[in-house]
């Protein structure tokens, strides 16, 4: 899997200035605690360089990046350090070339529509929008989405956890960077709990999961209606959704007439990516049945059940 790709699937990029390079690993590893294996180490302190080094030795599985490259000269010294990624914040035809020739992934930051055909004229389909807020974020990309179709952003500047959500829910966002998961107050106090706390709540709310409804199984489809009337009775919730497979109790339980997957039922999880949501759940070590998936007419997935039961219910992520 390519490395743009693996950013798609993270989802959201720790945008980092690291002053003393020390800190860099324990940082890091703070946000791959929190769920967020991924950084982008910027270029704007002079420890950049060491940081992306210790990084890289002592937690090669975090997605590192390079960012605020400004010259060829520190493409190179990432990239021999142990970024996977070039991340520059304008469009330098030089600077890009010269990553492209050595095969090292570049994201250069585009502003306008005129910096994103000279991306196109250099091979790229994916660029940075930056800085994002301060152009007109997601209204500007949208606009300019229109002529440039097949053109997938990364905006950074101004993404936070209110907006982040929108950002992510439009389809050309391949991930966004951010900066708020790891404020510099907490970098020089050292606060790792913190940062990983900010970040386990960063995963949060841009997988937005919640339980869409649990199915609960039945041996026939007599026992099937006759429960779905009793939760029915009990809750307040009108009978509804009546088909071959199940009955639905309001919108959050559907009553199987036949023994459907999972011992007792199962539990459908909603999310706004599942591919995104599926590529985090696995960084925890969970396994999904790759047979179950399916996909929208785009491609993305929109459904797919987890390997294990838990507690008896097989769980699966539906987009919603």
């Amino acid at each position: 899997m390519d490395m743009l790709k693996q950013l798609s699937l993270a989802g959201l990029v720790p945008v980092i200035k690291v002053k003393n390079a020390a800190d860099a690993v324990p940082l890091c590893r703070a946000l791959k605690n929190g769920g967020l294996p991924v950084a982008e180490i910027t270029f704007r302190t002079d420890a950049a360089e060491e940081a992306i080094r210790l990084v890289h030795e002592a937690l090669p599985d975090v997605l590192l990046g390079a960012g605020t490259v400004l010259t060829c000269e520190q493409a190179d010294r990432a990239w021999n350090a142990g970024a996977g990624y070039i991340v520059a914040p304008g469009l330098n035809p030089t600077v890009v070339s010269h990553c492209l020739e050595k095969g090292y992934p570049v994201l250069p930051g585009c502003a306008n529509p005129s910096d994103i055909e000279a991306a196109l004229q250099l091979g790229l389909k994916t660029v940075k929008f930056f800085p994002s807020e301060a152009l007109g974020g997601l209204k500007m990309i949208k606009a300019m989405s229109a002529p440039y179709g097949d053109v997938k952003f990364v905006p950074t500047g101004g993404i936070n956890e209110k907006n982040l959500p929108e950002y992510l829910a439009f389809p050309k966002i391949a991930a966004c960077g951010g900066s708020w998961m790891v404020p510099e107050d907490a970098i020089a106090a050292q606060d790792w709990d913190r940062i990983e706390t900010l970040a386990r709540d960063a995963v949060k709310i841009m997988l937005g999961l919640d339980v869409v409804h649990i199915g609960i199984n039945s041996e026939n489809a007599e026992t099937a209606v006759n429960e779905a009337k009793k939760l029915s009775a009990l809750l307040g919730w009108p009978l509804n959704k009546d088909s071959a497979k199940g009955v639905f109790v309001g919108e959050r339980f559907e009553m199987m007439k036949t023994w459907f997957r999972g011992t007792h039922g199962h539990i459908a999880v909603g999310t706004a990516n599942v591919d995104r949501a599926k590529w985090h759940m696995e960084q925890r070590g969970f396994v999904f049945d790759e047979d179950t998936a399916t996909f929208t007419p785009d491609g993305r997935m929109k459904f797919i059940y987890l390997k294990d039961e838990i507690g008896g219910f097989a769980i699966h992520l539906v987009l919603k």
